[in-house]
């Protein structure tokens, strides 16, 4: 699992096909806040161009950068599990244009046709394990780097 998997090259085709169908085109400006941590999560983006950065709110700090996503990355995968609240925010960090899907939609879609949903949260899943061991790595060397020293 050392590259990351890209949503759309990773369904096959049939299911691209059919989850495509309820994609809509969408930009974001630079320095756009996307979503907030903690915000209801209904949609979710497929990166087409830009890059937007992943950010954690740390008690008595500021916002901490734990990843930076660009063209071909699935932005948003809390609307797949209730609560549907982000855990992340995100902020445009140049231009991004991107495919856009509700949730209600395609959790419906998943509902009606099973296997196009099976492979779906397959391939969702093999992005958030990805992404969980690129994080605790960059936080742990955020820790490590901004530590401060015992008295």
């Amino acid at each position: 699992m050392t590259n990351a998997t890209r949503l759309l090259v990773a369904l096959p085709a049939a299911h691209r096909d059919r989850l495509m169908t309820l994609a809509h085109q969408v930009g974001f400006d630079q320095d756009a806040r996307i979503f907030e941590e903690g915000a209801t999560a209904d949609r979710f983006w497929v990166l087409r161009s830009g890059s937007v950065s992943l950010d954690l709110q740390v008690p008595g700090r500021r916002r901490v950068a734990v990843a930076t996503l660009g063209p071909g990355d699935l932005l948003g995968w809390s609307w797949l599990f209730p609560p549907y609240k982000w855990d992340f925010g995100a902020e445009a960090f140049s231009p991004v244009r991107a495919y856009e899907f509700e949730g209600a939609a395609v959790r419906a879609l998943c509902e009606a046709e099973p296997a196009l949903g099976l492979e779906l949260v397959r391939t969702i899943t093999e992005i958030l394990a990805h992404r969980l061991v690129a994080t605790r790595t960059k936080l742990i060397d955020h820790m490590a780097t901004h530590r401060t020293a015992m008295p």
